[in-house]
Order: structure tokens, then sequence, then C-alpha cells
């Protein structure tokens, strides 16, 4: 097979598989994953205001206590609809606050994450029995955040449903950013070289034919 052919086969195959690796790790990045700039201080320092904060897509399953969340819940909050605050226990945990400590299922919670190290923050005290399907949850800044402890006399100890979680944030949002980055011009790279190899196949089977002898029949 001549170069100029085999170099426009190469660039038929690379350019349209270029193409859809790019859209579909574009059609990925948006359907499973987001972002949202942090508007309070309510999880400082973890999240700083104004900070991005990369999230994960997800529908209330495969959570963990833990798990910084952004959750929807109309009324809840006069100000906002999602909130982004921290899940702290889970259906059927016991959580309780004696005024200086957090304990989960009786056993002092490990926080590292609390501002100022101050995980009872404002003092306020409680005992709550999560129920199934719901959360428990707490912003890093406990001092200033408005989370399950204001609610506590709502009815369900102030828990949020499971299934109102919409999205998980990354705690290595980097590694995020530069995979998703990564894939998408490894994508663009190999469409370009597709169109590279065709349009350079194109040119030198052209030039061929140019300098290709005429026979002549007298």
């Amino acid at each position: 097979m001549r170069p100029g052919r085999r170099l426009r086969i190469t660039g038929l195959v690379l350019a349209p598989l270029g193409i859809l690796l790019a859209i579909g790790t574009w059609l990925f990045a948006d359907f499973a994953l987001g972002g949202h700039s942090v508007d309070s201080d309510g999880m400082r320092p973890t999240y700083e205001q104004g900070d991005i904060a990369f999230t994960k897509k997800i529908h209330g399953s495969g959570l963990h206590r833990g798990d910084a969340v952004f959750y929807h819940l109309p009324g809840r909050y006069s100000d906002t609809d999602t909130v982004f605050q921290r899940v702290i226990a889970m259906g059927g945990d016991r959580v309780s606050c004696d005024g200086k400590r957090v304990l989960l299922n009786g056993k002092p919670l490990r926080e590292p994450y609390v501002a100022g190290g101050n995980p009872a923050g404002n003092g306020t005290t409680y005992d709550v029995v999560v129920p199934e399907g719901r959360l428990f949850v707490m912003g890093d800044n406990r001092v200033t955040s408005n989370d399950s402890r204001s609610f506590l006399t709502d009815g369900q100890s102030g828990t949020i449903p499971v299934d109102t979680v919409r999205e998980i944030a990354f705690e290595d949002a980097g590694v995020v950013v530069v995979t998703v980055l990564s894939a998408l011009i490894g994508a663009v790279l190999v469409a370009l070289t597709g169109i590279g190899c065709g349009l350079a196949g194109y040119l030198i089977q052209r030039r061929a034919e140019r300098t290709r002898p005429v026979r002549v029949t007298v």
C-alpha cells in the first residue's frame, strides 16, 4: 500500500475516533461531575467562602460518614434550596453532644476538619438516634453553621432524607480536574493527529499523481 493511501486511512480512523472520545469525555464530565462556588463560611476551614467545590453527582446512594455533600431541600432555609454540609451520622446511628464533644455510637468522633478544633461549636447539647433513610449533617465551622442542630424539634431531630443529597464533594479536587482535562486533551490530540495524517496522505497522493510518468503510445 502506498504511503499516501496508508496515511489517509489512518486519518480516517483517528479523526472521528478522537472526536468521539472528546464528545464522550465532555458528556461524562457534564453528567457525572459538577462544581459549586461556596457562598458561606459554614464549611470553613475546609472550604473558604468563594472556593470552588468540585463534586461527583449522585442520587442519595454511595454515602459515607464524613462525606461533604450538597443536598437540595426546599423550605428548610429561606435564602437557598441547595446546602453544603457534612454527613455526621446515618440511619441507625446515635449521635450526641455533651457540650464539648461529639459522640457517634457512644465513642468520641474524630473530626480533624472542624474549625478551631471545636466540634461542639456553640455548646448545644443533643442526643439523636438517626431514623433509617435519613442523615444528621453539620458544617465544619460549628460556631456559625446552621445545620441539623438548628432543627432538633422538627419531628425528625434535624435529620434530612438521604435522597435529597445530590452531590459529594471531592476532597482532592485537583486530581479530578487533571484527570478530566488530560482525557479531553488526549482525545483532541488524537483527532488532530488523524486530521494531520489525512491531510498529509492526501498531499502525498496528489504529488505522486502529478509526478507519475505518462506513457505515450505512437
